[in-house]
């Protein structure tokens, strides 16, 4: 009788043995807590065993103890980055995904033509504002980018389309952007009539001024024709850049109280040009400040029809100006005709 429960005792602790590994493996597929996708960020210097209780804290898992079981028999290195974690993922799910480095990225597109505020707003979800002031006036960053005088990365940033995630530094993702200015753009800047720091000032001018990739040599050539002869360059994209500079963020047609503002930024106030770039220019844009179109003229005025008419002389150009005025006047009236 007692052999007969003696025997009873060990059949059932084998049979508890034997289920052990089946359980685990059941908490291992088992559909896991989280009720709605959900983003988990590796940031430096996280260990295995912090995240572990960041997951099961925040229901992502249910079992820290379990997949730090696993994470140390697999050896696992936690790659930095931003992962998505969908729905009711079982721990096998989110480990796999780790030990893949299955990172989300997203992609962040810096345009030709974009200015400091653009670009800010962009990154407004990566970086947050007062980070991005700061960084956007780092001379280390300049200095990177190839201009240690620059005051600000204002057109040192190269036009491109990015992958960021929320697990990156505020500064690593700016630095890339730079990067790509030094590897890409730099080099194009040599050659030029004017130093390769003033042709991307000039070229940001020329880019803001027209949509028009035929126009931009001409736009160019007359306010390198007025750098060369000391007049005034009155370009109205940098009357609106001196209002955002000042802190009136406005994106609207410049006013009289505009063309008069007091800065270093507005060219109606000050001669030669602005001391930054004013956004970001293309490459055709610099291939036309580096060889401007330099002839006679020296006034330019829109058309109202998506180009610019050009003129040599002051009565020509106010001509132009009260032709591009009717112009408008025609258009409002066909508007209120047909609206």
């Amino acid at each position: 009788m007692a052999r007969s429960r003696t025997s009873t005792r060990l059949a059932a602790a084998v049979a508890l043995v034997a289920l052990l590994p089946l359980s685990g493996l059941w908490l291992w597929k088992r559909q896991g807590p989280l009720a709605a996708q959900s983003m988990l960020l590796v940031k430096r210097g996280t260990t295995v065993d912090a995240l572990a209780e960041q997951m099961e804290r925040d229901g992502v898992i249910r079992s820290a103890a379990l997949f730090k079981l696993w994470a140390r028999t697999r050896k696992l290195q936690l790659i930095r980055g931003e992962y998505t974690i969908e729905p009711r993922a079982s721990l096998s799910d989110v480990a796999n995904k780790l030990k893949r480095a299955d990172i989300h990225y997203t992609n962040l597109v810096v345009p030709v033509g974009a200015h400091a505020w653009a670009v800010q707003r962009r990154l407004r979800d990566f970086v947050p504002e007062d980070v991005f002031w700061a960084l956007w006036k780092s001379p280390r960053l300049a200095t990177t980018a190839g201009f240690p005088e620059a005051e600000s990365l204002e057109g040192l940033l190269a036009p491109a389309t990015y992958r960021v995630n929320h697990a990156q530094e505020p500064e690593e993702i700016l630095l890339a952007m730079v990067e790509a200015f030094r590897d890409k753009v730099l080099p194009s800047l040599e050659g030029g009539a004017l130093p390769p720091y003033q042709t991307l000032v000039l070229a940001s001018l020329a880019e803001k001024e027209t949509r028009l990739p035929e126009e931009l040599t001409k736009v160019a050539g007359v306010y390198a024709q007025r750098l060369r002869i000391g007049m005034r360059l009155q370009c109205d994209p940098t009357t609106l850049y001196a209002r955002w500079a000042a802190g009136d963020l406005r994106f609207t047609a410049p006013t009289s109280e505009d063309l008069h503002r007091s800065s270093r930024f507005n060219t109606y106030a000050v001669g030669g040009l602005p001391p930054t770039p004013i956004a970001i220019p293309s490459a055709a844009a610099i291939e036309a400040a580096k060889v401007p179109q330099m002839g006679k003229d020296l006034y330019f005025v829109a058309t109202g029809r998506g180009g610019h008419a050009f003129a040599p002389s002051l009565g020509e150009h106010n001509r132009n100006v009260g032709a591009y005025r009717k112009e408008v006047k025609r258009q409002k009236k066909a508007m209120a005709l047909h609206g």
